[in-house]
């Protein structure tokens, strides 16, 4: 056979060609079932999360010319240490080099800016009822561009619970209030901090001995009372010593003469926001509160028929109390001093009586400067007894949960339906701390479309093991007391803040008010706090008042509706220097987040899902650099 053509040779056998393309099929099967094989081992593997990491795996990234990201595996983790014992000026803020433009600082003036609540912007609007000291944001063209610097001086808040107690004077340099309340122990001057005694207007003794004044006339700790609402509340003394019972209290005052209340609270970290109560209602739904308090709030409760007492009413949950001190409370001791006549003062209180019958409420004690009314169980006899007191009449077609930009109704807001007068008006809450993990009755009753009592179990698993990982990986101060003021901009069922509980921290749960479903009355059912908020609109709240911001899509939520400028230099606002961001989004939108940060002074970098590097969304997690304003600084622009 030697030298023959090839072409000269037999052709194949037709069942050896096709005997060996069968083999080479089973071959090529046989090898892409065991690469499949390899792939799902390796990527089961990759995707379980590790029990225990010595050093944090972040994602950083570089910029191309095309201005495309690339990743890489970062060596150098994130400095979340405190480094504020001295000034950065602008100009030596970022290194020599940087392709990217850095926003430019406002003027010294707004060191204290808050948007909505602006004082000379307030002047344009209605002084009836205090409009004009409600929330009034700037239009698109006022709005700044520009960071708000902190003072010169400023210093990372003491630890808590020092921090209830002191608070350096060159982050809130108001000296207003130890002066103008300087006999009812408020606040005191002493070199470079403030400190807090714990007084207040009708509790010179301090908050603990008020308070215990309150429990010897409700249980403040059986568990039942868990979330108060605290109207005009100074600089939150109360709830600052109601923490000690594990009692949440949501204080509110308004931006007025009485300079920086809201801001030390905030500095003490103390749960606060501004609000105040006008026109609109309260950004908090029905049924929210197990308490209302105000102690010589200033409020008009008998005027303009009612409404405000029947917007506390909306917001208290059945069984909830309302404790009012000062005037006219025990007005036979004290009208000389709160130069009214006795008339005046009685006439008042009778009206308050009167008001609170026809809200159905019961009077449950008055002694010596306290008094106490409950709101019913539910409203079987209220419906029987409006037909004699036909005023104030029940509301109809209102959605009582609806609270942001909605005006006030002198109506009283209906509870659920129920059969029995024994029936809890929505359903019972477990006592505290066991309402925390018990199913919401909003959602066992199927008021949260899509949400069952299943999907809240599985949420909240979830989130403790979010939150673990981000302890474990990639912000460890997270549970050491490095942080203390806490916001969730995009809350839903509270499942963050629930596994952040046992911590040394307090958050404030945010419900954006265009959210699908409004959960912010499971969050309260919960015993945690929290409000609606348009992130498109600045927050109620002064700057550098939040040590960390945690947010769960609110990028993808808010990246058609409004500039992720406006956004980012809000949650800017609000952050502490040296305070840190958690976002967690697709990595799309997190990659124009990171193209803005350095021009923000955010260190910041990218993390994998909890879940493991195949998960499209990622979290980015930052530090706000420390920097301070210059007394002199011209620097900045509207």
């Amino acid at each position: 056979m030697a030298g023959t053509d090839s072409h000269s040779l037999p052709p194949p056998s037709p069942k050896l060609h096709h005997l060996d393309s069968r083999r080479n099929g089973f071959s090529r099967m046989l090898g892409i079932i065991c690469l499949c094989s390899l792939c799902y081992l390796l990527g089961a593997w990759q995707t379980t999360p590790p029990k225990q990491m010595q050093s944090t795996t972040i994602l950083s990234t570089t910029t191309s010319p095309d201005c495309k990201l690339d990743y890489k595996l970062a060596s150098v983790p994130l400095d979340f240490s405190a480094h504020h014992s001295s000034a950065k000026e602008d100009e030596t803020m970022v290194d020599e080099g940087t392709s990217f433009n850095l926003f430019p600082v406002c003027d010294m003036k707004y060191s204290e800016y808050t948007p909505c609540e602006d004082t000379e912007r307030s002047l344009r609007y209605n002084r009836d009822r205090l409009i004009y000291r409600e929330r009034h944001c700037p239009m698109k063209d006022e709005e700044l561009q520009c960071l708000i610097p902190a003072p010169p001086g400023y210093k990372n808040p003491l630890p808590w619970p020092k921090s209830r107690e002191w608070a350096w004077y060159a982050n809130v340099p108001h000296k207003e209030l130890t002066v103008e309340k300087a006999i009812q122990n408020w606040i005191q001057y002493e070199g470079e901090k403030f400190r807090f005694p714990g007084g207040g207007t009708m509790f010179p003794k301090g908050a603990n001995s008020y308070i215990k004044d309150i429990d010897r006339l409700i249980s403040l700790s059986d568990g039942s009372i868990r979330t108060v609402l605290d109207t005009g509340c100074g600089v939150a003394s109360l709830g600052a010593y109601l923490l000690d019972r594990k009692i949440l209290t949501m204080s509110f005052a308004p931006r007025d003469t009485h300079e920086a209340q809201v801001q030390f609270a905030l500095e003490r970290g103390v749960p606060a926001i501004l609000g105040v109560m006008a026109s609109q209602r309260l950004p908090y739904p029905a049924r929210a509160f197990d308490m209302a308090h105000c102690s010589r709030c200033l409020i008009p409760w008998k005027d303009h028929e009612g409404v405000y007492l029947l917007e506390v009413d909306r917001v208290l949950r059945p069984g909830g109390y309302w404790i009012l001190s000062g005037p006219p409370i025990n007005w036979e001791t004290h009208w000389k001093g709160w130069q009214r006549t006795k008339d005046d003062l009685s006439g008042e209180q009778d009206a308050i009586e009167s008001l609170a019958r026809r809200l159905c409420w019961k009077k449950v004690i008055q002694k010596g400067n306290l008094a106490v009314w409950q709101k019913p169980w539910n409203h079987i006899d209220c419906i029987k007894k409006k037909r004699v007191l036909k005023t104030p009449h029940i509301c109809k077609d209102q959605d009582a949960d609806a609270a942001w930009y909605k005006k006030m109704e002198t109506c009283i807001t209906p509870l659920p339906e129920v059969t029995d007068r024994k029936e809890v008006a929505g359903g019972s809450l477990a006592t505290w701390p066991q309402r925390l993990v018990s199913v919401p009755p909003r959602i066992l009753n199927g008021m949260l479309p899509g949400i069952t009592e299943l999907a809240f179990q599985e949420d909240t698993k979830q989130w403790r093991k979010r939150v673990s990982y981000y302890k474990d990986s990639l912000i460890p101060p997270l549970g050491s007391g490095r942080y203390r003021n806490i916001m969730d901009m995009n809350a839903g069922l509270g499942g963050f803040a629930a596994a952040l509980v046992k911590d040394k921290v307090w958050v404030m749960n945010v419900v954006p008010s265009s959210a699908k479903v409004n959960t912010l009355g499971v969050v309260y059912e919960r015993g945690l706090i929290g409000t609606y908020q348009d992130w498109c609109e600045a927050f109620s709240t002064y700057p550098r008042t939040y040590d960390l911001i945690h947010a769960d899509g609110i990028f993808s939520m808010y990246q058609d509706r409004c500039n992720i400028v406006s956004v980012l230099l809000e949650m800017d606002r609000i952050l502490r220097p040296e305070g840190a961001i958690i976002v967690r989004d697709d990595v799309d939108v997190l990659n124009k987040v990171m193209r803005l940060a350095p021009g923000l002074r955010w260190e910041a970098r990218l993390a994998d899902h909890e879940t493991g590097p195949f998960n499209t969304q990622k979290i980015l997690i930052a530090v706000k650099e420390y920097w301070v304003g210059m007394p002199s600084n011209s620097t900045g622009s509207s």
